[in-house]
């Protein structure tokens, strides 16, 4: 069975998260993390497990919307007979972790029935269910973990082995609430948690400071960000899900439940735009851990490991195995189903740049990094300066062999050039002459080996296009309105974009070790967006804007790409498209302003 995912909602409480879609269904819920094993997986598989409440009648029309300015979902479906609304939301603020649903009545009378399929361990093993081992109106469930969770719910339930059924009537303005979670709620536990979330979620978006014109798309986005948080240590994980295909029927499936250092510079530039600084600054406290981590590596002569890891778990370890589950078919049989990422053993040069690129917006923004911090940064200067000329994997991960990518040495040159800034603004002890050295034989090379015909290239000596380029105006290596710079925007605006979406390269003539095509890049059509405003393009810029924003789901959400279908691809729902979104907006309102 395959569900759109334009037909999901996301919900979470800065731990975890859970797919809800518009007909009543849990189908993605991992815990206790977000990286844990899937307790309902049916998204990638019919066996997966799931938790649905919907009516037993014929479902006709249904909706699916956010509560205002929240992670609450509402669902509302209509029936013969009546109107019900089922409200989805995971706790915060109370310091109990509980996954909350309630069903209401809205109009006439509805008979509805739960069915919760536990299936842990990626649906590897089997729950075990106590119908009497907890208290009154409670199911322990024992999941293989030390501490079991804890089903509660107003109706009376049964238990078929790992199966949990509720069958229920509601009339007009009658209700019935379940919650699952590490311990035993009754209803003004869920009463409570349903008030105080609302009232979290209500205070964390009236921080924000944006006042744009998108104030509603950017504000989703922000919320997503916020759901895709790890509020015990700061981190920020590229996507809620893992293995939902780049293409149907490809092998383009990857595990984004971590966090990539290459999302560090967005991640902080559009917390910083939108007021919130607190969450700026956990980020930054994860992103000097790894600092530390990096310097190590590189103080220690007997290391062939580059210093930085793209990407790391919550708790910052690199050493992430990939395994493929054979057991699963996929989402739409799409196959292979991956858990882990290889790409951590990857050389990204890329990554160096948006690391000290990100350090130096929040050394500008805040009182200064640390010393400690600073003398790590100039470590990872020494050693990009050293190592900038190696041939890397590049920003997209390929898994073809290492290249000379024009993106990773654009994002040297920024490594350099931002410590250079942080030196001189602050007077910080620094081989300043020695780094400018380097910095201007890397823009150089850039210039005269990343060029084809006055058009910015994909590797260094090559001729093909890569909308990675388009990262040059936004962290200031060109002009935006450099005639060579607008060349290559007219190029990938020719060559990579049909109308508001674009690719990441041609697939057919870009070698990135992988069978079949993808879909657009929706992060590459933000970034579109936002070149065209630096050039000055802006009415261009916001008509493509407005027709990009158009390919979200019902409730504002966008995965990693869209296909040639127009439907949304790719892990759900991505950060690092959300991200782009916000900066766009940013930046086209600035424009408009002018």
């Amino acid at each position: 069975m395959r569900v759109e995912l334009e037909r999901f909602a996301v919900i979470g409480d800065m731990g975890t998260l859970a797919l809800v879609s518009d007909a009543g269904s849990v189908e993605w819920f991992c815990w206790p993390r977000f990286d844990s094993p899937s307790l309902f997986g049916r998204l990638l598989d019919d066996d997966g497990g799931h938790w649905t409440i919907a009516p037993t009648a014929t479902v006709g029309a249904r909706r699916q919307v956010y509560l205002s300015a929240t992670n609450v979902i509402v669902t509302r479906l209509h029936t013969d007979s009546g109107v019900v609304e089922i409200e989805d939301l995971m706790a915060v603020g109370n310091g109990v972790r509980t996954l909350v649903r309630r069903a209401r009545c809205r109009r006439g009378s509805v008979s509805m029935r739960s069915v919760m399929t536990v299936r842990p361990d990626y649906g590897r093993r089997d729950a075990v269910v106590d119908v009497g081992g907890g208290p009154s109106g409670t199911i322990t469930i024992d999941i293989g973990d030390p501490d079991p969770l804890h089903l509660a719910t107003s109706v009376p339930m049964t238990a078929d082995n790992a199966t949990i059924t509720a069958e229920f009537d509601l009339d007009e303005g009658e209700s019935a609430w379940f919650a699952l979670g590490a311990a035993a709620v009754d209803a003004d536990d869920v009463d409570r948690a349903v008030t105080t979330t609302v009232a979290y979620w209500h205070e964390w978006t009236a921080r924000s400071t944006y006042r744009g014109r998108w104030r509603e798309a950017v504000e989703r986005s922000a919320l997503t960000l916020k759901l895709l948080t790890h509020a015990d240590t700061g981190g920020l994980i590229a996507a809620g899900t893992t293995s939902v295909p780049e293409v149907l029927g490809g092998e383009r499936n990857w595990d984004y439940r971590f966090v990539w250092i290459r999302d560090a510079a967005f991640t902080l530039y559009a917390l910083l735009e939108l007021g919130y600084a607190e969450e700026a600054s956990a980020f930054v406290g994860w992103l000097t851990k790894r600092l530390e981590a990096s310097a190590a590596r590189c103080a220690d002569a007997d290391s062939t490991n580059p210093p930085l890891s793209p990407l790391y778990d919550l708790d910052g370890n690199d050493d992430i195995d990939e395994i493929i589950l054979d057991h699963w078919s996929g989402y739409a049989d799409s196959s292979p189903v991956r858990v882990g990422n290889a790409a951590s053993r990857q050389m990204q040069l890329d990554i160096y740049g948006e690391l000290i690129d990100s350090l130096y917006i929040a050394d500008k923004k805040s009182d200064g990094v640390s010393i400690d911090t600073w003398n790590h940064i100039c470590t990872i200067v020494d050693w990009v300066i050293e190592h900038w000329e190696h041939p890397d994997d590049g920003m997209w991960e390929a898994r073809s062999g290492p290249q000379r990518y024009t993106s990773s040495l654009m994002l040297c040159w920024v490594a350099v050039e931002r410590a250079m800034r942080m030196a001189r603004r602050r007077g910080r002890p620094a081989d300043v002459d020695r780094w400018q050295g380097a910095r201007d034989e890397m823009h150089r090379t850039l210039m005269e080996r990343g060029c084809n015909d006055g058009v910015f290239t994909q590797i260094l000596d090559g001729d093909t296009l890569d909308s990675s380029i388009l990262l040059a105006p936004l962290v200031k290596v060109i002009s935006p309105t450099d005639p060579m710079w607008l060349r290559t925007l007219d190029a990938i605006g020719d060559r990579l974009a049909r109308g508001p979406l674009v690719d990441r390269y041609d697939v057919s003539v870009s070698e990135d070790g992988l069978e079949g095509q993808e879909g657009s890049f929706t992060i590459c059509s933000f970034w579109y967006v936002e070149a065209l405003a630096m050039a000055g393009r802006t009415d261009e810029a916001r008509d493509l804007f407005d027709r990009l924003l158009s390919y979200a789901t019902p409730t504002g959400l966008f995965s990693e790409e869209i296909g040639p279908d127009g439907r949304l691809l790719g892990n759900f729902p991505q950060a690092f498209t959300h991200l782009a979104l916000i900066s766009a907006a940013v930046r086209l309102d600035e424009g408009l302003a002018r």
